[in-house]
């Protein structure tokens, strides 16, 4: 007698499963972001910084789902990445020089993170102004905060941007066709929108500032956005329904052009690629990768011997079966912003499932404003359906009103 097979598992958003464990990994995403922002003070070494941040994330990952045969992890090691750096940046203590690098007062400093249950992983990107050491809590302005909120208003168009056609449309049966008929904008006019509230702050886009989609396992999917694409790049796909998005802005004081760093590639991913590893030491390499990290992001120091491990990834690199990430900083070393949210997309709008704060716009205050029509227009709609929660409202309110 054949064995009955096991119902295939819905791993879509269609599965409430699905969203609960997204939102638990957000969760722990979110409150690791806080207590890293939280150490990120004058004179602290971005290693420390980096390595209490993913000893949070595996505490608090150990607490969810326990006993349960669900892999469970960390999406997006901690990294603390400087001013002028515009890709994740997270040093090793067996890198003397790197290991010795401190944040600076007035620097603006990038934080990226986060935690994957059963392979639906959440991760977020924010920003904080480093401040002087025992003071009070300044107002920032000038370019800083030129950049603080030019990001902050791109940030909040772009998820308007990728709202599908009619998801939120009112009114008659034939006004909702009409608005579920109309195209979605392409990317060239998403970069081109994100363009004109960058140069409202004169700033600029950071070239190729990647979306993608998400799925399980996976958080650099079929689909991606790529704002202010270099020669050779381009994005393809729009946003949909039952779609996980990471969504990326990053804006720049100065080219908006990237160059490599004299860094070592410190973050790595396994591929889906299969190579016959010659060496003992890349062999053990990958697998402990393989057992602790799955096909989601790590840092080198995360492995169980971290001078092994710089010499066991060369082949895994070499043979295409690890890939290695770039250190990239802004071409002329201005500073750079990056934030990254994990949103959902439903018939109800844009869940944002992991997401910088919004910034306070007394704490920040730029004498520049948008005055574009079209794009002050595009702010005022909302993300999401209004499900009548006052607390959620009085949210909204705060974070799509400082341009007055």
């Amino acid at each position: 007698m054949a064995e009955a097979q096991a119902p295939e598992v819905d791993y879509t958003l269609n599965n409430p499963d699905t969203l609960t464990k997204y939102k638990t990994a957000a969760g722990i995403s979110h409150k690791v972001l806080d207590a890293v922002i939280a150490l990120c003070v004058e004179g602290e070494k971005i290693v420390d910084i980096c390595e209490k941040g993913d000893q949070l994330l595996d505490e608090e990952i150990a607490k969810v789902y326990k006993g349960k045969k669900i892999a469970k992890g960390v999406s997006h090691p901690t990294t603390v990445s400087p001013s002028s750096y515009v890709t994740p940046y997270t040093p090793l203590k067996s890198d003397a020089a790197e290991a010795e690098i401190t944040l600076k007062a007035g620097e603006i400093v990038k934080i990226q993170l986060g935690a994957q249950i059963d392979g639906f992983g959440t991760i977020v990107c924010d920003m904080v102004v480093i401040a002087k050491k025992d003071s009070p809590k300044e107002v920032v302005t000038g370019r800083e905060a030129d950049l603080i909120v030019a990001t902050h208003y791109a940030n909040e168009l772009l998820l308007r941007l990728m709202v599908p056609s009619g998801v939120l449309a009112q009114g008659t049966d034939e006004e909702k066709a009409k608005a579920a008929a109309k195209k979605p904008p392409t990317q060239a006019q998403i970069s081109d929108l994100l363009e004109k509230v960058a140069k409202a702050y004169d700033c600029k886009v950071v070239e190729n500032t990647t979306s993608w989609l998400f799925d399980r396992n996976e958080i650099e999917g079929t689909k991606k956005i790529i704002l202010t694409p270099g020669n050779g790049v381009r994005g393809e796909g729009v946003p949909e329904i039952g779609e996980v998005w990471g969504v990326e802005v990053g804006l720049s004081l100065g080219s908006g052009k990237v160059k490599n760093l004299d860094h070592r590639a410190t973050l790595h991913r396994r591929t889906t690629t299969t190579y016959g590893l010659k060496r003992p030491s890349s062999r053990q390499t990958l697998s402990e990768v393989v057992k602790k990290f799955g096909t989601f992001p790590f840092s080198l120091r995360q492995l169980e011997d971290e001078k092994a491990a710089k010499v066991g990834v060369v082949e895994c690199v070499r043979g295409g079966v690890l890939r290695q990430y770039e250190p990239a900083g802004e071409s002329d070393n201005s500073p750079v912003s990056r934030v990254l949210s994990t949103i959902a997309i439903t018939k109800n709008g844009i869940t944002k499932l992991a997401a910088p704060n919004a910034p306070d716009l007394e704490q920040f205050k730029s004498d520049k404003k948008i005055e574009d029509e079209e794009i002050l227009k595009i702010l005022e709609q909302p993300i999401a359906r209004s499900t009548g929660n006052k607390k959620n409202k009085n949210k909204k309110k705060k974070t799509t009103g400082g341009d007055e």
